[in-house]
């Protein structure tokens, strides 16, 4: 008992040091719009089995590291400045290319890797969670080595100068990640579960380090950490947009999916009558996991299939199997007024025969081809929460694979097709979910105004943002009791 009072004692101080430093660290894992497509070429699986910068090259991609580390504006690959819009500000990419100057050029492979997995800049900076480290940290020496031949060898480089993150106070001071870091950063490389196939370790060490999915699609805790265990990969909030739920449960995850059905979901982003992949998803697709060899792709879907099921509430049948056919024609056709603006008092199914039956169709059945999808059967119109319909609707749809591109303009303020307010869109959605998914969902305007300026905010933005004193004893309060909760875990070990 006195070694453990005494041990509670050093981490409620050490908690009391480390709180003000650790207000309103963690888990900026960022969320932005879709980057466009970057130049992504992927080496064969023989050629990254017979030579490292193949090898690092293929890892790159796997990592989706030219996605966040390339600017749309200059498509200069790797040389940062691609705006990252995080719940405590906007956070720059910054320059990876081998440049001396502004980039990792003088970087030493050890510098390369606490860059990499322990978030620790070539200067002693620490990175902000935007970039992933914390599911880079399982990343083996092997592959560190790969990584770090390639960019230091095949990389061109390039001297663009960083461009400035700025985050108000006190999300600006770096040294924060000190104390997010000792409480939630896993140290060491991956190992191998000897009791699982091989193929079954590939999968998990893609899906948990190298492409980071849990980033987008595990929940995270008070302090923004991903969650683990049973929460893992259960699907979260993102943003403007709702990553789903990726474990076996047949109705709001993969348990209905089959093989077939995720491998082509993984390498195109559209499978008909279930998923079209929009927002963030679509960017993965478009620039990482499309170049991925069949045979870690076979891999993911193995250690995704393997996930125990993990339900969501308020979720009738499965999130593909909602919607039927309805013609709208013939009812409203005919009705709008002549001119650019749509009346605000229009009503949804008018709105949606005005903005979207040319393209979905009167019936929202799509075309036979698939090119434009339906919305019924469609996971976007049927899970359970309108997230991905609505920022559908406000922000549009990009992908390009292999060469072929999906684009669906925004309706959004900024829409060069057909401006909707919120007031429209949220009328626009309720018609789809009651005609075409999900008749349980509602979405108000001022769902969407939220939806259109990033989402809702997390819990620790919201209290620490202004630095406010009661925000900082709060934060200080929760890593107290974290850290003691760990004390006692280790005691009890």
């Amino acid at each position: 008992m006195r070694n453990f009072l005494s041990t509670r004692l050093r981490a409620s101080q050490l908690a009391l040091k480390i709180s003000a430093i650790c207000l309103g660290f963690g888990g900026l894992a960022g969320v932005a719009q879709a980057a466009e497509q970057v130049p992504v070429q992927a080496p064969s699986p023989e050629q990254t089995q017979q030579n490292l910068i193949a090898k690092g090259q293929y890892l790159a991609i796997a990592a989706d590291c030219a996605a966040c580390h390339t600017d749309p504006t200059t498509k200069q690959p790797f040389a940062g400045g691609y705006a990252i819009h995080s719940p405590m500000g906007v956070i720059y990419s910054t320059n990876i290319t081998p440049s001396k100057q502004f980039g990792i050029g003088s970087y030493t492979e050890q510098q390369f890797e606490q860059a990499v997995r322990h978030g620790i800049r070539g200067d002693g900076a620490h990175l902000y969670p935007a970039m992933p480290y914390a599911s880079y940290s399982g990343l083996t020496d092997e592959d560190i080595h790969a990584l770090y031949t390639y960019f230091m060898q095949s990389v061109t480089p390039v001297d663009t100068e960083n461009k400035t993150t700025a985050l108000s106070f006190p999300f600006n001071i770096r040294q924060m990640m000190i104390g997010w870091n000792l409480l939630f950063l896993k140290s060491g490389a991956y190992q191998n579960d000897a009791s699982q196939s091989a193929e079954w370790n590939r999968g998990k060490y893609l899906v948990d380090n190298l492409e980071h999915c849990g980033e987008c699609h595990s929940p995270r805790n008070v302090m923004m950490a991903q969650k683990q265990g049973a929460d893992a990969l259960s699907g979260a909030a993102l943003g403007s947009w709702y990553a789903p739920n990726l474990t076996a449960d047949k109705l709001s995850g993969l348990g209905s999916w089959s093989r077939d059905q995720l491998k082509q979901y993984l390498q195109t982003g559209d499978v008909p009558g279930k998923a079209q992949a929009a927002g963030p998803m679509a960017e993965a697709v478009t620039n990482s996991l499309q170049h991925l060899h069949d045979a870690d792709i076979e891999a993911i879907i193995t250690y995704l299939q393997s996930l125990p099921a993990q339900g969501q509430p308020h979720q009738a049948k499965a999130t593909g199997d909602f919607g039927q056919a309805s013609n709208v024609d013939t009812e409203v056709r005919g009705t709008a007024g002549l001119g650019i603006g749509l009346p605000q008092e229009m009503s949804g199914k008018a709105l949606y025969d005005s903005a979207c039956a040319s393209c979905h169709q009167p019936d929202g059945q799509g075309t036979p081809d698939h090119f434009y999808p339906s919305l019924s059967h469609n996971t976007a119109t049927g899970g359970n929460t309108p997230n991905n319909l609505v920022s559908a609707i406000l922000f549009g749809v990009q992908r390009e694979v292999k060469g072929k591109e999906v684009l669906m303009p925004s309706f959004g303020p900024d829409s060069q097709v057909q401006a909707l307010s919120d007031k429209q869109i949220a009328s626009l959605s309720n018609y789809i979910f009651q005609q075409y998914g999900n008749p349980d969902l509602q979405v108000t305007p001022e769902q969407v105004t939220a939806l259109r300026q990033g989402g809702a905010q997390p819990l620790l933005a919201r209290v620490a943002g202004p630095a406010t004193l009661g925000g900082a004893v709060l934060v200080a309060l929760i890593i107290v009791l974290l850290v003691i909760r760990r004390s006692r875990k280790k005691s009890r070990g």
